[in-house]
């Protein structure tokens, strides 16, 4: 942040080359196929449901390939981490105790034997995210991997886009923009250019990219989250954006030009373009409806009414579809209390404070700042959004966030410990006539 390092190149060039002592963990220990792992685990949090693509895909295929790429991501960070190396991790044990409400909520099988199947690909999932913590060190390599990946995820809804844009902007979706290759939903698109449109823009602030990298990466994302229309997004991004830059304002003179200069705009638009702004954010709804939350608080209030006994209000139903009532209930609070009950609200919400209590403790730094954004926009998407509580985007951005607060791992080799000093032995006095 000092301007001492050398930027990188992304989505996909060389990292940076050289870094300062102590101004960031080095990752040069860390494997390439390490990068494979993070994109498999990306790859299956994307879900099998969503529009209709250019090219018919069956679901049962698309499930195959999002759970064959857990399997893979499992075995392949077994293969790299055969001696079982872990580090201690508070974000991976609160999800390991998470699998307990899980697996005895869907034993009961009230939901039917897809419960069950939930709970093996959260055990996957989890059990990828401990084998990967021995190379969390608290340095940026997994960040450029989150940025690669989804921007390839984005790279296919702007192929679609171009291929076919009555597929990819359907009037069944209200014209937002939807995957058309692969089935992505308008908040899919919308989260995964939001994230990395942050992560990027805090990268060109701690110079560890160039802007020009950058700027193919911002300006392309920008126009997708602008197609999707999607609220939750949009505020998540600018919200965790001021964060973050806030943790950054006293220690770089670059965060506080950004943030007086994106301060000046800000208010340009919000006086010259309120009423486009106004339109863009009510997508052609009532007011009623929009303070309604497109009809979510009449899902949440069916919920909250619905008769539970108390195993059900402690431990849940079993993991499902997130949705109550054939209806999504787009709430990861709500969410949670119905597929694992309180016990599984009481751990999601001890990891979120776990997170945000480490991010406060660390001193100011690019990797902290990337942390607060990541934890800030989970926070805000959970309110209307679902994914808390099972495998998904949002457990993998909060798992992003865990690996940059890791403190960096001690060296223990012997070239760099301190070496053993053997006691003098005290030498016999002689007399002077003797030396004579």
């Amino acid at each position: 942040m000092d301007g001492s390092v050398k930027p990188g190149v992304l989505p996909g060039g060389p990292e940076t080359a050289r870094t300062r002592p102590g101004t960031e963990p080095g990752a040069a220990g860390t494997p390439k196929a390490v990068g494979i792992v993070w994109a498999l685990l990306a790859l299956n949090t994307l879900g099998s449901a969503g529009a209709k693509t250019i090219v018919p895909l069956p679901r049962s295929l698309i499930q195959m390939a999002t759970m064959g790429a857990l399997a893979a991501a499992f075995a392949l960070a077994l293969a790299l981490n055969l001696r079982l190396r872990i580090r201690a991790s508070a974000f991976v044990f609160l999800l390991t105790l998470l699998l307990v409400p899980s697996v005895i909520s869907s034993a009961n099988l009230d939901v039917g034997f897809g419960a069950l199947f939930r709970c093996a690909r959260l055990a996957l999932f989890v059990g990828t995210l401990w084998l990967l913590s021995r190379w969390w060190d608290g340095s940026l390599t997994f960040v450029r991997h989150h940025i690669r990946m989804y921007f390839a995820v984005l790279g296919t809804a702007a192929a679609g886009l171009v291929i076919s844009p009555g597929a990819a902007m359907p009037e069944t979706y209200g014209g937002r923009l939807v995957g058309a290759l692969w089935p992505l939903t308008p908040p899919q698109i919308g989260q995964y250019a939001a994230v990395i449109i942050g992560l990027t823009v805090l990268l060109v602030l701690g110079r560890r990219t160039t802007r020009g990298s950058a700027a193919v990466v911002i300006v392309p994302s920008l126009v997708l989250l602008a197609l999707t229309h999607t609220r939750t997004a949009t505020v998540g991004l600018l919200v965790g954006l001021v964060l973050a830059i806030g943790s950054l304002v006293l220690n770089s003179a670059a965060a506080r030009r950004f943030f007086a200069w994106a301060v000046l705009v800000s208010a340009v638009a919000a006086v010259g373009f309120a009423s486009a702004l106004q339109a863009w954010f009510l997508r052609g709804q009532s007011k009623e409806y929009f303070t309604s939350l497109t009809g979510r608080a009449k899902v949440w209030d069916a919920l909250l009414a619905a008769p539970r006994t108390t195993t059900e209000q402690v431990f849940g139903v079993g993991l499902g579809d997130k949705s109550f009532g054939g209806l999504p209930i787009d709430n990861s609070w709500l969410a949670v209390y119905h597929e694992q009950g309180l016990i599984g609200v009481t751990l999601v919400a001890a990891i979120l404070i776990v997170l945000t209590g480490v991010a406060l403790l660390r001193p100011p730094s690019l990797p902290r700042a990337c942390a607060i954004f990541l934890i800030s926009y989970v926070a805000i998407s959970s309110y209307t959004e679902a994914g808390l509580g099972d495998a998904s985007a949002y457990l993998l951005h909060l798992a992003l966030a865990a690996s940059l607060l890791a403190a960096p791992a001690a060296a223990t080799s012997l070239a760099t410990a301190t070496p053993l000093t053997t006691p003098a032995v005290p030498q016999r006095r002689i007399p002077r006539w003797a030396r004579r």
